[in-house]
Formats: structure tokens, sequence, C-alpha cells
């Protein structure tokens, strides 16, 4: 059965950077087998991990390789509805992991990170 997955940030780096020892094997098998989704929170972050240096790729290239090699999707869910689950989500005050998991959250997904707060409080996480 194929299922709606999301992808945090750090795996869509590591998805571009085409290295499949930074991810581990049951994710890339979630991977291989599901419709893959990514907030666009993802997209923001993205670009801030640019602007300050830390990626050297612009967002909007990065995903559109990773539409083209692996259908990989923006979620369209509603904002408002995004932000009301984000609101119940205290376990963290970062606002790009909480936005990100009231994504997968909304859409009773899994979500893919290897983040150790996020895997510890949200039950569909995958790594």
């Amino acid at each position: 059965m194929v299922r709606r997955t999301y992808l945090d940030t750090h795996v869509i780096v590591y998805l571009y950077a085409g290295d499949p020892n930074l991810i581990s094997n049951k994710a890339k098998l979630n991977i291989e087998k599901n419709e893959l989704f990514y907030s666009p929170m993802v997209a923001l972050e993205l670009t801030y991990l640019y602007e300050i240096g830390r990626i050297k790729t612009k967002s909007e290239k990065i995903l559109s390789y990773l539409n083209h090699q692996i259908n990989l999707k923006e979620c369209s869910s509603s904002f408002s509805q995004v932000i009301k689950e984000s609101q119940l989500l205290n376990f963290t005050r970062d606002p790009f992991d909480r936005i990100i998991v009231a994504q997968a959250s909304t859409n009773k997904s899994t979500l893919i990170t290897k983040d150790r707060l996020i895997t510890e409080n949200y039950n569909l996480c995958i790594w």
C-alpha cells in the first residue's frame, strides 16, 4: 500500500547530495515505496540555509531536481489548518520543526527525519 510520506529538510538535503549512506535503510525503503511530499516550510528552511551558507544550492533548484528524480511534491494542505495543528505541538519552539511536523500530522502521515526530538514526540516518524 502506497502511503503519503513527508521528508524533513535534512533528508531532502541528503537526497540532493546523492550519498545513500546519509539515510537509514528503513528511510530509504520508505522513500522507494511511498508518495513523497514536503511542507512549504521546508522550502523556506532551505532558503535560510542557503542564505547563511550552510548549503550551496538554492531551494528551488533542490526541490525541482528531487521532483524530477523521485516525484517529490509540495503539500498543498490549508495553511490555517497546518498552523492550528502546529499550535498543539508544544514539544519544540523551533518554528520550522513545528510546522513540518504539523504538515505531516494534519494528513496523518509518516515523516522521515533523524531529528531525535521529533522522533520522540511524533509517533509516525521513521529513521
